[in-house]
């Protein structure tokens, strides 16, 4: 952990790998086996899970919950109290009422595409891939995977529209056309997916 700074009251485990320039703030825990990129913010009470990968630039609001074994590529932002979950039939029991252990499910994860960005609040219910800039609203619930440049919307989440890489929605220009109204990148849309031009 050269170059991270880790507040007193944070509980990063030992066996965490925490790249340099990470800062890591009150009350976060960071779990064992769990690999977190240089140059990260781990907000305030945020939890990862054990074994969780996240890339480099990588910020994780206060309270965010990202749960094993999610994967965040670079430049992924979560925020406030996003929760990325990772159990299909979550029960504290098994069919004959012992309280369940380790094995007794199997982890399945969301895995977060590069710039990729989840908003306050929101639910992504794995197994579900969130693809490279999209953009998951506050309170969005997730439970399909979600394309690049994506914007998504409600419960479930659907998608409404297109975003850039500056976030900003796109404006379309006709003939699968769009256009950033911040950077002026264009895009095009065919069969549902958008590429950048």
């Amino acid at each position: 952990m050269t170059d991270a700074v880790v507040a007193p009251s944070a509980d990063v485990d030992p066996r965490a790998q925490v790249g340099s320039g990470t800062r890591v703030w009150h009350l976060a825990q960071v779990r064992e086996e769990a690999t977190v990129g240089r140059d990260c913010i781990i907000g305030r009470g945020a939890y990862v899970g054990p074994g969780v990968r996240l890339g480099d630039n990588v910020k994780l609001q206060n309270y965010a919950l990202v749960y094993e074994p999610a994967q965040l590529a670079d430049g992924v932002f979560v925020g406030p109290a996003a929760v990325l979950t990772n159990d299909e039939y979550p029960r504290a029991v098994t069919p004959e009422g012992r309280l369940k252990g380790g094995d007794d499910w199997t982890a399945v994860g969301v895995v977060v595409g590069e710039g990729a960005a989840i908003g306050a609040r929101a639910v992504c219910v794995a197994p579900v891939r969130i693809g490279r800039w999209a953009l998951v609203a506050a309170g969005a619930v997730v439970t399909k995977d979600v394309p690049d440049f994506a914007l998504v919307v409600g419960v479930p989440a659907r998608r409404v529209g297109w975003v850039g890489r500056a976030g900003e929605p796109l404006v379309a220009k006709g003939d699968g056309q769009f256009v950033c109204p911040r950077t002026g990148s264009v895009y095009t849309e065919a069969g549902g997916v958008l590429t950048e031009s």
